[in-house]
């Protein structure tokens, strides 16, 4: 993981943090809500990933002597200065389980604490939390489509520089199976693999020589790369010649690969020239510009295609690019507090909350989620954010609870899990999501609801700023 100072922020999150300071209004208490507004893709759900990463950077968050020399070069007080030397996020931090499926409009996660320390943190939790969350989001679809099928992680070399690093964390959560980016390997213990480039092969004076020298090389987990030339008439036959060469020496070649020309075709006739030759046990893997639209395509056609190597348009999130996660006030000195706009569903929720998934006794989802205030009992009747004619009755339903501390006093108070745990967790709640939701053309869209007594405070809110 990366060490984040302070200073990873906007210079207005320090520029407020002054004037509270200044002020005397940075110890007044705070609670902010991170949410954001819209599925990405289309889709109908949204993968929450990034977390544990954000509260091991929050725990050990500092203002460096580097950072604080260059802040004076900003105009930043010296007693501010002084102040930040000593700074530690020392409030309290609630939040849904990574890996957890999420929709539009609910608090995910509530920062409480001073004004100035849930302030500061804002940029480092936004940027954390709505890229990884894309990313996850982007590699479930691709999981969901591909079945039992193998899926690669080939993005870092497209990936936007070092956000090529937390990509890969976040497509394992999302349901990838491993990475060609040993960094990320290393440090989140995510599994590697990889083939070889075309330049491997162009530096041999011929491609049996090339493969010859790879499998003998590197014998444990070999993959030809079978398109440099002529796939069908060099490349898989002289795949098929190592491979048998391997078999005499007890050795295995693990698939070949394809990385251009019609996928679906050239891997049914590779899959038939392989199994000729009785190597029904080597695995066809496929890459270049795959999406979970194209793999759904190359389902479609009859591919047989055991492994799908995804690179750019996975660790970029295309064509989102970014998910619009913000981070709203909604409660300070003693206060609820309340943001208004012209469409109703862009008015902010007050209050520090608590959101609900509804199941069914035998813990079916049933497709709705219910935002109540933190201290509400079970929740009678669920009404429609926009809508005053919408209601829906909760009857019998069982409301699990999906807000839970994870950081107090400043401290992770969770016991973390491992990324492939995490990845576990994803696929066990996604597994709940019923298929409507899943799809990727058209989903059915997930309620999201208030109770009684919050819609009660934020429409006396409303009222008392338009008077």
């Amino acid at each position: 993981m990366f060490s984040f100072t302070a200073t990873y922020t906007d210079l207005y999150q320090l520029s407020m943090a002054q004037v509270y300071f200044k002020s005397e209004t940075h110890l007044q208490d705070a609670v902010f809500d991170y949410y954001f507004r819209n599925n990405p893709f289309g889709g109908g759900y949204t993968i929450f990933a990034g977390l544990e990463d954000l509260l091991k950077s929050i725990e050990s968050l500092r203002f460096s002597d580097a950072d604080l020399a260059y802040l004076s070069q900003q105009n930043f007080s010296d007693d501010f200065l002084a102040y930040l030397k000593a700074f530690r996020f020392r409030g309290r931090i609630a939040s849904v389980s990574e890996g957890d499926v999420v929709f539009p409009n609910q608090p995910v996660l509530r920062v409480e604490g001073t004004l100035i320390e849930t302030q500061v943190i804002e940029t480092l939790l936004l940027n954390l939390l709505n890229f990884q969350s894309l990313i996850a989001t982007k590699a479930c679809r691709m999981r969901w489509i591909a079945g039992d099928r193998a899926l690669l992680d080939f993005g870092l070399r497209r990936a936007q520089a070092a956000g090529g690093y937390y990509a890969t964390r976040a497509a394992f959560v999302g349901g990838m199976n491993a990475t060609s980016n040993v960094v990320a390997g290393k440090d989140f213990n995510i599994p590697v693999a990889g083939t070889m480039a075309h330049s491997f092969v162009q530096s041999y004076d011929d491609e049996l020589a090339a493969f010859r020298d790879f499998a003998k090389h590197r014998p444990d987990g070999c993959v030809l790369l079978v398109d440099t030339y002529d796939t069908l008439r060099s490349g898989v036959p002289n795949a098929i010649t190592v491979a048998k060469e391997m078999q005499a020496r007890g050795q295995q070649l693990q698939a070949i690969r394809l990385d251009s020309g019609d996928l679906a075709y050239l891997s049914r006739q590779s899959r038939e020239l392989l199994d000729a030759a009785g190597l029904h046990a080597v695995k066809i893997a496929a890459s270049n510009s795959l999406d979970e639209y194209v793999i759904k395509s190359l389902q479609e056609q009859g591919a047989a295609i055991d492994v799908y190597g995804v690179g750019t348009n996975l660790v970029i999130g295309k064509p989102d690019g970014a998910l619009d996660g913000v981070y709203k006030l909604v409660y300070s000195n003693g206060k609820p507090r309340i943001k208004l706009s012209d469409s109703l569903e862009k008015v902010t929720l007050p209050h520090a909350k608590q959101v609900s998934r509804l199941t069914t006794a035998e813990g079916g989802w049933v497709g709705a989620d219910v935002i109540g205030l933190s201290d509400d009992a079970d929740v009678e009747v669920m009404h429609h954010p926009a809508d005053p004619f919408k209601r829906m009755e909760l009857g019998q339903l069982h409301q699990e609870p999906l807000l839970h501390e994870v950081m107090a006093n400043g401290e992770i108070s969770i016991t973390l899990r491992s990324l492939a745990e995490i990845a576990e967790y994803c696929q066990q709640r996604f597994a709940k999501l019923p298929q409507e939701y899943k799809r990727f053309d058209n989903p059915h869209r997930y309620k999201v609801g208030l109770s009684t007594t919050l819609k009660q405070a934020q429409e006396a809110l409303i009222k008392a700023h338009t008077a």
